[in-house]
């Protein structure tokens, strides 16, 4: 069979399921769930059919001919996108068999379960594209079915908000990614990845810089980060699936897919606004109180390191080799920055997709209360999900042998060969990191309950319990490179093996970090803490953090006072202007003439009276000679 077809069917299985869904069950709650786990599971049996039994390979068909301008569509199946099916297809799977427990009494599931085939098929395309077009497109679908399901709650007027912000804020980065796109076309004559990384022509930075912008809307990085602490509003399995595992990690993907059309200059930009980010969102994440928001704040701040790991491990490659050119870019990209990126986009995918499945199993306990200050005792009534939920702590904060202990050391390694800087500055985030995450456990699991649903919160079923399970063994195991698909080594192999002394350094202060962390916050909060002490002792900080350093007070500030305004006086020219003089003429001038008049007939004699004064005072103005 030609392998093209399994890449076929891998996109086939979950856009039927959505058709299937919106054109004949949209009442049939129970039905369309079945529909779409089955397609999420034939998704992974195709999946990992492709990662074990079929080799490498790229299928182009012509799509688009206009003259000499051609557009294919196709798939590029390498190992890196074998290493994005499998994160996309196993944590998409165990999002839908835990949403058939969280949503089973939603009365719009069949939508809910629609729009998760429709992501599925979204992201898939996108890690399978070959060419930039069909990429984009993908990459857009993916926004839009982003936007339905943040706006899922159609009642919730915030839900509203937030997806419209998800939207818009996507579309600014998306637009500096489409220029770029248009700017490698009038460079390389191309669109196809494959011709691109073998281009004897040299990029620029500005190509660089430009596809980065795709990544900073979607991945969530400075200063297009808004967006996405305020997407939880949608359900919970939305905000395990696409904003913890899949879709804020395709800006990550992106920069791997296309990083030999990077340059120095764009790879130091990159860097930098990685190393900000996380900087930035661990910060933010100590003063939020709800367990979702903390959680995006950590997505926000694990993919800050993410897109530096990709800028320092490539630039520490091209200062270790000392060469340059084309080859050696493409070559650093894949030894160094693409190994250390998506070692961590992984191991992030299985331990934050267990956090944010286990925050929703909270949230489900305690009858939808998202605030960890009106919790507390939830572990001695929640067992099952107070042990995986502990596991995806210890895992994230990088407690040693555990999945981010591996991934966040080779992040370490790549940044303290290419920037001692950089790299103090990243094991200053992984104190932040332990720091925030203790603050969240040791409030939400321990000490006595501090509502009446904590106090009744009990253990979900096991449709719930089972994927928190699975997650929690990953994240247990899953930084072992051994437990990797054979045909992902090539990715993995890539990681960084520092010198001895180098291993030292970073071992020691990767581990003083976490546990000074963890001391911190555990003898700062205490366990089970009905108030914020971190408000009470310094509240102009805790002010600053909680309002996330007043990025959305500028925004808003921005479009009332600018962008409103502007939109309505260039609305107010192409009126008069365009519309009324240059179009319709000597026409155009009698309507305006007429328009203005009539708006004198307000049909108040106040008013009249003044038109009275004025035409008295126009009239003796010309008598007198002034005019």
């Amino acid at each position: 069979m030609n392998s093209e077809l399994f890449a076929y069917a891998l996109l086939a299985f979950p856009l039927v399921s959505a058709a299937l869904i919106a054109f004949c069950f949209r009442r049939n709650g129970v039905v369309a769930s079945g529909i779409s786990v089955a397609a999420a599971a034939m998704v992974l049996a195709t999946a990992g059919h492709i990662i074990f039994r079929v080799e490498n390979f790229e299928y182009n068909a012509s799509w688009i001919e206009l003259g000499s301008f051609s557009v294919g569509f196709g798939f590029l199946i390498n190992d890196l996108a074998k290493l994005m099916l499998f994160v996309v297809a196993f944590v998409g799977f165990l999002v839908h068999v835990f949403s058939l427990g969280y949503m089973k009494d939603d009365p719009n599931k069949a939508r809910f379960f629609g729009g998760l085939s429709i992501f599925m098929f979204s992201m898939l395309g996108l890690v399978m594209a070959s060419s930039l077009v069909t990429l984009f497109i993908f990459w857009e679908l993916v926004g839009f079915s982003s936007y339905m399901l943040i706006g899922f709650y159609l009642d919730k007027p915030s839900a509203a908000a937030a997806s419209k912000k998800a939207f818009i804020v996507n579309r600014v980065g998306d637009f500096g990614f489409l220029i770029g796109i248009i700017l490698v076309f009038s460079t390389f004559g191309t669109f196809n990845l494959v011709s691109l990384s073998n281009a004897d022509v040299a990029s620029t930075t500005l190509i660089g810089l430009l596809l980065f912008c795709g990544t900073v809307g979607k991945s969530g990085q400075l200063p297009l980060h808004v967006w996405l602490p305020d997407a939880m509003e949608g359900p919970t399995p939305v905000s395990a699936l696409i904003h913890a595992a899949t879709m804020v990690a395709a800006g990550v993907f992106l920069l791997c897919r296309t990083g030999f059309l990077m340059t120095v200059d764009a790879l130091t930009v990159i860097a930098w606004v990685g190393v900000a980010t996380a900087l930035f969102a661990g910060f933010t994440a100590i003063a939020q109180r709800d367990i979702k928001k903390i959680l995006a704040y950590s997505t926000v701040s694990q993919l800050g390191y993410m897109v530096a790991a990709f800028g320092l491990g490539t630039l520490a490659y091209l200062n270790h080799d000392g060469t340059t050119g084309n080859g050696a870019m493409a070559e650093a990209v894949v030894t160094g920055g693409v190994a250390a990126a998506m070692f961590h986009l992984t191991t992030h995918a299985f331990f934050k997709a267990l956090l944010f499945l286990g925050s929703g199993s909270i949230i489900h306990a305690c009858h939808h209360e998202q605030d960890i200050f009106k919790m507390g005792g939830i572990g001695k009534n929640m067992p099952i999900t107070f042990i995986t939920f502990s596991i995806g702590v210890l895992a994230l904060t990088g407690f040693p042998l555990l999945a981010g202990f591996f991934s966040k050391d080779a992040i370490l390694a790549v940044a303290l060969e290419a920037n001692s800087a950089a790299f103090y500055l990243l094991v200053f985030g992984a104190f932040l990191t332990a720091f925030y995450m203790t603050r969240l456990w040791v409030i939400t699991f321990l000490g006595a309950p501090k509502s009446e649903n904590a106090e009744h919160a009990r253990e979900n079923g096991w449709v719930m319990t089972v994927p928190l399970i699975l997650l929690a063994v990953l994240s247990l195991v899953g930084g072992f490179v051994g437990l990797y698909p054979h045909a992902v080594d090539g990715v993995i192999d890539g990681i960084p093996h520092p010198d001895g002394g180098a291993h030292t350094t970073i071992l020691i202060a990767s581990l003083a970090a976490v546990f000074v962390g963890y001391a911190l916050s555990f003898f700062f909060y205490g366990a089970g803490a009905s108030e914020d002490r971190l408000e009470q002792v310094a509240k102009p900080v805790h002010t600053l953090l909680a309002e996330k350093f007043y990025f959305d007070h500028a925004y808003d500030w921005y479009v009332a006072k600018v962008q409103q305004r502007l939109a309505s006086a260039l609305h107010f020219t192409e009126q008069i202007a365009l519309s009324g003089l240059i179009i319709r003429g000597m026409a155009g001038v009698a309507g305006l003439i007429g328009i203005g008049l009539r708006s004198l007939h307000v049909g108040s004699i106040h008013a009249y009276v003044y038109w009275f004064i004025g035409g008295l005072v126009l009239f003796w103005a010309l008598a007198v000679g002034i005019f």
